[in-house]
């Protein structure tokens, strides 16, 4: 099989497309056959070794100090069962899935194992398999922090960054949590913030977001827009700001509460099988659509990477690697 290395950090071009062995299923895993995978921020990040402030030296240890750990890239996936290891009882050959790699990555291979007992799930009727590739880096993230920020139906939430992967989701399953939602982004990105479902739509170029008149329950930042000093001055008392995209010092700062039982919550996104077959179903029925901004061949997986690079991109970048 055919899968994207990345041997080294650096830019696109760093990426190698080699010949490998077609994995076997051990006892308890399956073996899938990948039909579409996405590049996303978290790919970037770790393949330029991009980390956040205060995060390098620990980054490094975790990902691999010269080079990735893991040098196959791709955190969500869509794609059918190909064979089953022993006493493998939820899924048979031939079903389509949906899967959640996460952190442990390598989905920007054709085949890729799982563990039955991980976050993967059947593909519902209905959702095409791009769709099914692109539901969750960023829905699992907002249902994270939907989740520790405790936002209920009528709060306030303001979404900074609503057109990303992240923020997308948020701005949908923040309405669908019952939220009255803003939202900031670019001119151009306008019409597609307000179509995912937002209350308002702020274009952060024309307006200072810091001077907003208006008081929010919930700060969802999904693009380090600003740190807690300055979303205290926009939230209301007991508001919770969601460093999303925090550095090291919004996870720790996150142990602390500001005046008025203001506080922030950071840390890393859960992968739980729970939201991964939630996220399905919204899906299913229509109310949750992560937006797809491009589609690459498999073997342009360095110009995905390109694009994801600009940050521009709108949504979720997919790769189409199996028909």
């Amino acid at each position: 099989m055919k899968a994207w290395f990345a041997r080294d950090y650096g830019r696109p071009d760093v990426l190698r497309l080699e010949e490998v062995a077609k994995p076997v299923p051990k006892p308890g895993e399956i073996l899938v056959k990948v039909h579409a995978t996405t590049v996303n921020s978290g790919d970037r990040r770790i393949r330029a070794c991009d980390l956040p402030p205060g995060m390098k030296t620990l980054g490094r240890l975790a990902l691999g100090w010269s080079r990735p750990r893991q040098p196959v890239l791709g955190t969500e996936l869509s794609g059918v069962v190909e064979a089953v290891g022993q006493g493998v009882t939820r899924f048979s050959p031939g079903e389509a899935v949906y899967a959640f790699p996460g952190g442990r990555m390598g989905a920007h291979a054709e085949y890729v194992l799982l563990k039955e007992t991980g976050p993967v799930a059947h593909l519902p009727e209905g959702v095409d398999m791009q769709t099914g590739a692109a539901l969750c880096f960023g829905g699992t993230t907002a249902l994270t922090f939907l989740r520790r920020g405790a936002v209920r139906a009528g709060q306030s939430m303001l979404v900074l960054g609503g057109a990303g992967a992240v923020g997308s989701a948020m701005v949908q399953l923040g309405k669908l949590a019952g939220a009255h939602v803003a939202a900031t982004t670019s001119a151009g990105n306008l019409d597609l913030v307000r179509a995912h479902g937002a209350d308002t739509v702020i274009d952060y170029q024309k307006t200072d977001i810091a001077r907003l008149a208006e008081r929010f329950e919930v700060i969802a930042d999904t693009v380090e827009a600003m740190d807690f000093a300055t979303a205290q001055k926009l939230l209301t008392p007991n508001g919770r700001y969601l460093a999303i995209a925090g550095t090291l010092k919004e996870m720790l700062g996150s142990l602390r509460k500001g005046p008025e039982g203001k506080r922030m919550i950071a840390g890393p996104a859960d992968e739980r099988i729970e939201d991964i077959v939630e996220l399905g179903r919204l899906a299913a029925l229509g109310q949750y659509r992560p937006h797809i901004d491009k589609i690459y061949a498999f073997t342009d997986m360095p110009a995905a990477h390109a694009h994801v690079d600009t940050g521009r991109k709108r949504g979720s970048v997919v790769v189409q690697v199996a028909q």
